[in-house]
């Protein structure tokens, strides 16, 4: 786009529909605010200037702004007086304003605007040498929408309002999405002359449709063939519903590329998420934030995966994950949780009612069951029993645990940290580590087992637990030749 762009994005509403502590145009479907969807649509227009214009809880709606756009300008609207007194603002907050090139006004709660969309509008609006252009749109049901209102010929004639239109009027089905083109020079004349001469006593910005008509120039409407794009959320329902079509587009969009989504109704996806061709996703699965999985890797069933990334060819199944990398060929699940920091190299495991939080589990690793590996490094090869809890935190601290390369673990272990296991070093079943393991040796914990004859007699009479041993006695099955009687 040329460097005479200017975008303003409008987003001072209160929203009060949403009936929530956070201001609408932060409400979030698919991994991003709805200004958020906005501002990465304007972005793809690459503008030389961008301006927001904030009102209602600005101090929560500019900062998320500027984050997601460093160069955006601020535009503080202390009362919200409709569309036309936001405009101007905005233009106030640019000193003198843009005098030439195009200026676009979009709205921060149409999540579904694409950045080809507005590019098209932009280049149909230069095409048609307007003052003002509109992006319109054909809708089954216009109810709540300005429409729009052509002569006899079809020219463009103004925008009315619902509130202020005739019944003839309601009957048009062509509807202003609210989004406006002008020539910066006729924006920068007629903003300081649109009135508020109306049931609401707000300055509307489409009064300038009528004064560019009034002055003899050009008025233009590009209708968008994708009239959802332009849709806004006033409240809940609206979002979800939003939200629904949206995800169903990014789906629609992954499968075209060669993705596997055997259920699109239960996937979710947002829209950073990246995938890789033949990546299958099976129902029930979330991938969200900034989630990378690559080629032939299968994902789910059932599984949230959030700022994760997924290699080549692992299976992730029933898992929640946050933050964590998984390496190719690796397998995770069912029922694991992988919190920030976990790592598995290629080919490891981690296996059943298994989770992992700030460790790094090596290539070929396994982990396969009923396990804590909190603030550890496994060495690549090692096997960890069942049953093992890496205890790192004292009280007070957290510390951590390394377990050496080709290590082989007990059952029912507890890793003391610090603590360090060397290479090819092994621990028996029941072992409590407290002390380093030098490599290859065998470290045990666990006393010599003593049997107790008859306790089950003595401390538990007449229960089943007494009766079936002392059954067992009488047929001979209770001798311990290795533990004198009691």
């Amino acid at each position: 786009m040329p460097d005479q762009l200017t975008v303003i994005v409008l987003a001072a509403g209160g929203g009060t529909r949403m009936k929530s502590k956070t201001p609408k145009v932060l409400h979030r479907i698919c991994g991003r605010s709805m200004i958020g969807h906005v501002l990465s649509a304007v972005s793809a227009l690459e503008p030389a200037r961008v301006v927001t214009v904030v009102g209602h809880q600005r101090e929560l709606v500019g900062p998320h702004v500027t984050e997601l756009l460093p160069g955006a300008v601020l535009a503080v609207q202390e009362e919200q007086l409709g569309t036309g007194h936001a405009v101007r603002v905005a233009l106030e907050a640019l000193g003198d304003g843009p005098r030439e090139g195009t200026v676009l006004i979009a709205y921060g709660d149409t999540p579904l605007l694409q950045g080809e969309t507005l590019r098209a509008f932009a280049d149909s609006h230069r095409s048609a040498r307007a003052a003002v252009s509109i992006l319109s749109g054909i809708v089954a049901d216009p109810h709540g929408y300005g429409r729009v209102v052509r002569d006899p010929e079809g020219v463009v004639q103004a925008i009315v309002e619902e509130k202020d239109a005739t019944d003839e009027q309601r009957a048009i089905t062509e509807i202003n999405s609210g989004i406006l083109a002008f020539d910066a020079a006729f924006l920068a004349d007629c903003i300081t002359r649109i009135g508020n001469d109306n049931l609401k006593g707000e300055y509307y910005l489409t009064d300038a449709i009528a004064l560019a008509r009034e002055a003899g120039l050009t008025v233009a409407a590009h209708a968008v063939e994708d009239a959802l794009q332009t849709e806004g959320a006033n409240d809940r329902a609206q979002l979800a519903a939003l939200g629904r079509e949206l995800n169903r587009r990014i789906l629609t969009r992954w499968m075209q590329d060669g993705v596997t989504v055997m259920d699109p109704e239960t996937t979710w996806i947002d829209a950073q998420v990246v995938l890789a061709p033949d990546v299958t996703i099976l129902p029930g699965t979330q991938l969200l934030g900034a989630t990378v999985v690559e080629e032939d890797a299968v994902i789910g069933p059932d599984t949230t995966l959030e700022d994760c990334e997924i290699g080549a060819g692992a299976r992730v199944v029933r898992t929640h994950a946050q933050l964590a990398v998984i390496g190719p060929e690796a397998t995770v699940g069912p029922f694991s949780y992988l919190r920030p920091g976990a790592t598995l190299g290629a080919k490891g495991k981690i296996g059943a009612f298994v989770e992992v939080k700030n460790a790094q589990i090596g290539a070929g690793a396994k982990v396969p069951h009923l396990s804590y590996v909190g603030d550890a490094e496994v060495g690549d090869g090692t096997n960890i029993g069942a049953g093992t809890i890496f205890a790192n935190y004292d009280g007070v601290n957290k510390h951590r645990t390394t377990v050496g390369k080709h290590a082989s673990t007990g059952a029912n272990n507890t890793f003391v940290a610090p603590v360090e296991i060397g290479d090819g070093a092994g621990t028996g079943a029941g072992t409590v580590v407290r002390r380093n393991v030098p490599p290859g040796a065998l470290a045990v914990s666990a006393a010599h087992q003593r049997n107790l004859p008859g306790w089950a007699q003595r401390r538990r009479p007449g229960t089943p637990q007494a009766k079936a041993s002392a059954a067992a006695e009488r047929h001979g099955d209770g001798d311990d030749p290795d533990e004198p009687s009691a």
